[in-house]
């Protein structure tokens, strides 16, 4: 069974300074229908101006996960953390028991596009932790890279839930296949460009969910950048 979640349903807002779109329920939009899938319970497509950001705020007992698309997002936080992070890192952080941040955009001068992911992690009151890693584009292309799990296998970095994130790029008419087990279930979510998920053509910002299903194809169109979730 494949669920489409198209890019003009989600939620949106525009402050001017920031332009989001929310797969799921969040902060003022709310939608019972889509309070997330499974663990994953946020997929925010954020574009920040030159110059701003989310000034210093709190999380607790979630894991959040920044994957930027264009431009550099600064980060700080509570743990002594700081760094910019531009397209091909992935920077996870295990909220825990209590963390304090801000995100801004590391540019006075071009926008900054990402995406926010938060999980529900396995257990509550973690230690608070945080992790980056760079996954370059030729790691991506034409292959289905894992960039975080439970596990941390293959160099990616790890999260706190039985979760695996894959990336992937893909030229037009080029094709991968996710073998999905028993009981599992995949999230499938366009960051840009276009692709075809197990027949259904998706854009960039489209997604679908799919359960009961032997396999998950991607076939890529329009240099497709893709992200797909295996959950249990």
């Amino acid at each position: 069974m494949i669920t489409l979640r198209p890019a003009h349903a989600r939620g949106h807002v525009d402050h001017g300074w920031l332009d989001s779109h929310h797969s799921f329920s969040f902060a003022d939009y709310y939608d019972p229908a889509h309070m997330g899938f499974r663990a994953l319970r946020v997929i925010n497509e954020d574009r920040v101006a030159p110059g701003r950001g989310f000034g210093t705020h709190g999380h607790r007992d979630m894991e959040i996960i920044s994957y930027v698309l264009d431009g550099g997002l600064e980060h700080r936080d509570s743990l002594g953390t700081g760094s910019v992070i531009r397209p091909g890192d992935v920077q996870r952080m295990t909220a825990g028991t209590g963390v304090r941040h801000s995100e801004f955009n590391a540019s006075k001068t071009d926008p900054v596009h990402f995406l926010q992911i938060w999980i529900v992690p396995e257990a509550r009151d973690l230690e608070p932790s945080y992790e980056e890693k760079r996954f370059s584009e030729d790691e991506k292309r034409g292959r289905l890279r894992l960039v975080a799990s439970r596990d941390a296998r293959d160099g990616a970095v790890k999260v706190h839930q039985d979760v695996s994130l894959y990336a992937t790029v893909l030229r037009e008419g080029e094709s991968v296949t996710h073998p999905l087990a028993p009981g599992r279930h995949a999230w499938v979510h366009v960051a840009r460009g276009g692709a075809v998920v197990n027949g259904q053509r998706l854009d960039a910002g489209d997604a679908a969910a799919l359960s009961d299903e032997a396999a998950v194809v991607i076939t890529g169109r329009d240099e497709g950048e893709v992200l797909l979730f295996d959950l249990a």
